[in-house]
């Protein structure tokens, strides 16, 4: 069996998240303590009180996720269990790399506030926009973006068959959300996002990025990493600096990703951290590997795991 643990992303945030896992473990505490430390604020009241438009900011928004699922992540390993291999969809790639050992969980929760300011300042607070598209395929959504003329618009997630994210200017992603309907698609989601990644409206945002990953060290992963923007193993801090760049202002390959860890041998997913958004992903990438998430509580999933094992 080969074990691939996931992170989550921006969307799966909730007000609550990560309390369980807080109330009842010290290793999660440890992590909530830490983060709290280092961005001046209290980010387990955060988490679980809110308030819910607070969270929402995505320089609130990604530290407070990247808590919550490191918190889980710590309570995993301290049971002894580990993954095969990682991947975080979009942000949650920080906590993918955390938990591979490249970088350190304080530096990480530092960078993905920095991150979250970059992508705000990059886009005035809406001004941009982000939807998902569900039930057309990629062909489909790249010619709906191409057809819109109000201004900017791409793919911006590939997350799995039939549901793809678009991402850029409002009134733009608005067109592309008429014409997507037009065209045939199931349902049509705007995103809580306050900043539309992964596109050419972030370029701004990822040289800067660049800037502050300069300052970081990294080292090379414990356990290999699948990135995002490429869809690849990663085992070199270079590439992988360079990915985390690349992914802010590029289509993120989620489904690609995914089939190129099951193609790998991979067979089970766990989603560590809020909510389980990635394997409803899963299941439709790969209705045959098993998925586990620890939202569902830390000692259930342990159980299935080692029963696996």
């Amino acid at each position: 069996m080969s074990t691939a643990f996931i992170f989550p992303g921006q969307g799966s945030q909730y007000v609550g998240m990560g309390k369980a896992v807080h109330d009842e473990y010290r290793e999660a505490r440890e992590v909530f303590e830490e983060a709290s430390e280092r961005l001046g604020y209290d980010v387990a009241d955060l988490c679980f009180n809110g308030p819910k438009e607070e969270l929402n900011r995505t320089y609130r928004t990604q530290p407070c996720l990247l808590t919550a699922s490191i918190a889980a992540y710590r309570v995993l390993a301290s049971k002894g269990l580990g993954p095969s291999v990682v991947a975080g969809h979009s942000l949650g790639e920080y906590s993918a790399l955390v938990a591979a050992g490249v970088m350190e969980f304080g530096d990480a929760v530092v960078l993905t506030e920095k991150r979250g300011r970059f992508m705000q300042s990059a886009v005035p607070e809406s001004a941009g926009l982000m939807a998902a598209i569900l039930g057309l395929q990629r062909e489909q959504v790249d010619e709906v973006c191409l057809s819109v003329t109000s201004g900017y618009v791409s793919p911006a997630n590939y997350n799995c068959p039939g549901q793809i994210v678009i991402a850029g200017w409002r009134e733009a992603v608005e067109e592309a959300m008429s014409l997507a309907k037009e065209a045939g698609a199931k349902r049509v989601l705007p995103l809580a996002v306050s900043a539309p990644s992964h596109c050419a409206l972030m370029i701004e945002a990822s040289k800067k990025l660049a800037e502050e990953l300069r300052n970081i060290d990294f080292t090379p992963p414990r356990v290999p990493v699948v990135n995002n923007a490429d869809a690849m193993y990663l085992n070199t801090v270079d590439s992988i600096k360079a990915s985390l760049v690349k992914q802010l202002d590029s289509p993120l390959l989620w489904e690609d990703s995914v089939r190129n860890m099951t193609d790998s041998g991979v067979d089970a997913f766990v989603e560590v951290g809020p909510g389980k958004v990635l394997s409803g992903l899963i299941k439709r990438i790969a209705p045959d590997a098993a998925t586990f998430h620890t939202d569902a509580g830390i000692e259930e999933v342990v159980r299935e795991l080692k029963g696996r094992s």
